[in-house]
């Protein structure tokens, strides 16, 4: 019988400790990531670097680029081929035909929807606008138009305002809307809203309503025919003519020849007389020997 190796002789089967370090800092997971995709990448990457270094290489694949993305945008899934405007009259939709001039045919990809809407909507007599584009190849453009509200004469013109005061248009002559209730002044247009509380207020006057004058961006002249004038005063006009227009349905004010009626000091309104009612005002007073 062979005799039996001793346990000094026979080999280690455990790892060196630089063994056992080095198999541990490889199963990190830092490491791990490392090897499998940093080392990869960097080949390829190195590999694609390198392929691209030469000029005429990168210029190939851009065009190869540029000839891809025009096969896709050029299928005439992606065409539009014309314009439709709904919502406009034929001379706002004449005008947004020529503020957005598109060369028909072209790809839907070329197309700002976003900057097109904002310039239709920069146009004057535009309230809303939406822009899509329809099955079929087609630019819908639906429009809102701001509807005249109020006519107002300017040192430059005679313009049209909407109720929120904004610029419709000019016009050449009043007569285009007389329908329309008439501001003047400058600063009129900031004051809409007020001036319209006061045409409200106004309505028992009837047709002898000429229209309301802006007087130094402060307060507002009601003008009546006759050459009447009301001057309201710059807080709660609209209360200080519907007290106006009680007093004269008492007493026939208005009917009166009375020129103008100061209403800017609330406690003390004042009347002012037409030159003849002064003079048949004196005469009568001499013939009654008043003031001698």
């Amino acid at each position: 019988m062979r005799p039996l190796k001793s346990d000094a002789t026979r080999p280690d089967p455990a790892p060196s400790r630089l063994s056992y370090r080095m198999q541990r800092w490889l199963l990190t997971p830092g490491v791990k990531l490392l090897l499998r995709a940093g080392i990869p990448f960097a080949l390829v990457f190195g590999g694609v670097t390198g392929y691209m270094a030469d000029e005429e290489r990168r210029d190939a694949f851009n065009m190869a680029l540029v000839d891809m993305r025009n096969s896709i945008e050029q299928r005439p899934e992606f065409m539009v081929n014309l314009m439709a405007v709904d919502g406009a009259g034929t001379s706002v939709a004449s005008d947004i035909r020529e503020i957005v001039p598109i060369d028909f045919p072209v790809s839907s990809f070329d197309l700002d929807l976003e900057e097109i809407r904002q310039t239709i909507v920069g146009l004057d007599p535009v309230k809303e606008a939406s822009v899509r584009i329809r099955p079929g190849g087609i630019l819908q453009i639906d429009v809102i138009e701001r509807i005249p509200a109020l006519v107002w004469r300017t040192r430059e013109g005679i313009e049209l305002l909407d109720d929120t005061g904004a610029h419709v248009g000019f016009i050449s002559s009043r007569a285009e809307y007389p329908d329309l209730p008439l501001i003047a002044g400058e600063g009129a247009d900031k004051h809409v809203a007020q001036a319209e509380r006061l045409f409200a207020a106004a309505k028992p006057l009837g047709d002898r309503m000429r229209g309301l004058v802006r007087v130094g961006e402060r307060r507002w002249d009601v003008v009546l025919d006759r050459d009447q004038r009301i001057l309201l005063p710059v807080d709660r006009p609209v209360q200080a003519l519907e007290r106006v227009i009680e007093l004269s349905e008492v007493d026939d004010m208005l009917e009166r020849d009375v020129t103008v009626i100061d209403m800017r000091l609330s406690q003390r309104p004042t009347l002012r007389m037409s030159q003849d009612a002064v003079q048949d005002w004196w005469a009568i007073r001499q013939i009654n020997g008043i003031g001698q």
